[in-house]
């Protein structure tokens, strides 16, 4: 795709998008060209909606977030710097998924927000990489099809204490707040330029927004 043109979506539109572009990856007879499996990145800012289109997509889903630095031994003003995040590992694990090999993943919890494990995953045809750095210098090499998604920050917020009052990432929203405003938001918007212009397609997460070629 890096000879075409970027396009911008809706997030009703990015599903079929996304996987057109996928299915144009594949040879005639279900088969990657070049290599045996697609990647597909997608990144954004905090609750731009990458899980939840990265889901919507279909097949294997890697959460950068498992690759996140324990908390407890990472001040926190670097937290969500890519450099304290293994995206070396990250790296060298979408390569063996790409290539149709097994491989293990580290597991991180937003309970203690540390790694608490690592699983076996086993290669599937699509692989969808998502989180904040997915589109990474680092990890974008082993990237077929980026994406990019956007939202107001007024309506990231909403989403990101709506997910915290649902338990989905146990803290004060006091100290979410906190978070967002100094830390999350600061530390993405040193890269957001560059990821949206790495991404083939920009999903724009807001209402009446129709594809069109930029």
């Amino acid at each position: 795709m890096s000879s075409e043109r970027q396009i911008v979506v809706s997030m009703d539109e990015a599903v079929g998008v996304i996987r057109a572009a996928v299915a144009g990856r594949f040879g005639p007879n279900g088969d990657p060209s070049g290599h045996a499996r697609v990647v597909v990145g997608v990144t954004g800012a905090v609750a731009a909606g990458k899980s939840t289109l990265a889901r919507a997509i279909g097949g294997l889903v890697v959460a950068t977030d498992h690759y996140l630095p324990d908390y407890h031994a990472t001040a926190e003003e670097l937290r969500d710097l890519p450099e304290s995040s293994d995206l070396a590992r990250l790296s060298r694990d979408l390569a063996e998924l790409r290539a149709g090999r097994a491989t293990r993943i580290p597991q991180w919890s937003f309970e203690s927000h540390a790694r608490v494990g690592e699983l076996h995953v086993e290669p599937a045809s699509i692989v969808v990489v998502e989180g904040l750095h997915a589109l990474h210098e680092t990890v974008r090499a082993h990237v077929d099809v980026a994406v990019f998604v956007e939202a107001p920050r007024e309506v990231r917020w909403a989403r990101a204490v709506a997910r915290e009052r649902a338990g989905d990432r146990p803290w004060p929203i006091e100290y979410l707040e906190h978070f967002f405003t100094n830390v999350a938001e600061p530390t993405f918007a040193r890269h957001a330029e560059r990821y949206r212009a790495a991404a083939h397609i920009v999903v724009r997460s807001v209402p009446g927004t129709s594809r069109a070629p930029t």
